[in-house]
């Protein structure tokens, strides 16, 4: 069943982006025109999610006005304005409002292009909730723009991860990802990483990948912005 909601981590303080997050959060920042929450939130209408529940903490104001105007999906705010919990406890205190069934994350940070099938349909058709807890979407180091940090995981014949631990044959986590709520059963409401749930679905066998196919474009400070504006400008001719 292909999802039909998704979670947007949004609530970050996005401290290496200053001085523009002084006064701008970051998924307001703006890219070839577009802000980074908008670039997330138009794949999630494109890939038809019906309602998209978004984390807010640092100066939430602006990103409640901004949202307020979009039709589709529809937002929904998780307020976490009195402490900041990280991207497993921002979900578990919107798990009321995500439902029992598996659902979408995206980063409110990085986004991609596609090259063909779009990537979140070909994550949905790839799902198997008999066989995952969490499904990542990936992408090469070739792919990626702005990142500097390594690999994530490493990729079996079946699609199962494993921690890569910087091995330059793995793949990076594109920040996307299905997930299936069971795996917050008895989970702790304060601050803590999505890291430990990925651990833990490794342990059991049940974390899996599926390489995008497109650019995937990461900003983590305001030098890099020119470099993502070019990534857009080349995804975008290749794709016409």
């Amino acid at each position: 069943m292909k999802p039909t909601t998704a979670m947007v981590l949004a609530a970050g303080l996005g401290k290496r982006m200053r001085p523009i997050t002084d006064t701008t959060p970051k998924p307001l920042v703006r890219i070839a025109g577009k802000t980074l929450l908008d670039w997330g939130l138009d794949s999630l209408e494109a890939a038809g999610i019906a309602k998209a529940v978004v984390n807010v903490h640092y100066l939430p104001e602006q990103i409640v006005a901004h949202v307020a105007g979009r039709r589709a999906p529809k937002i929904v705010i998780s307020d976490e304005r009195e402490a900041l919990l990280e991207s497993a406890g921002g979900i578990v205190k919107a798990l009321p409002l995500l439902g029992s069934e598996p659902f979408y994350i995206i980063n409110a940070d990085t986004f991609w292009i596609d090259s063909g099938q779009p990537s979140l349909e070909r994550l949905a058709l790839a799902w198997d909730a008999a066989r995952m807890d969490i499904l990542l979407m990936l992408t090469d180091l070739d792919s990626a723009t702005g990142h500097c940090v390594g690999t994530d995981f490493l990729v079996a014949p079946d699609g199962a991860l494993r921690r890569s631990k910087g091995d330059p044959t793995g793949l990076i986590y594109a920040g996307a990802a299905i997930i299936h709520p069971r795996i917050f059963k008895d989970a702790p409401t304060g601050s803590h990483s999505l890291n430990v749930y990925f651990d833990k679905a490794i342990a059991a066998g049940r974390l899996f990948g599926m390489k995008m196919h497109g650019r995937w474009i990461t900003v983590g400070t305001p030098d890099a912005i020119p470099a993502a504006e070019a990534a857009v400008a080349g995804a975008l001719a290749k794709a016409v």
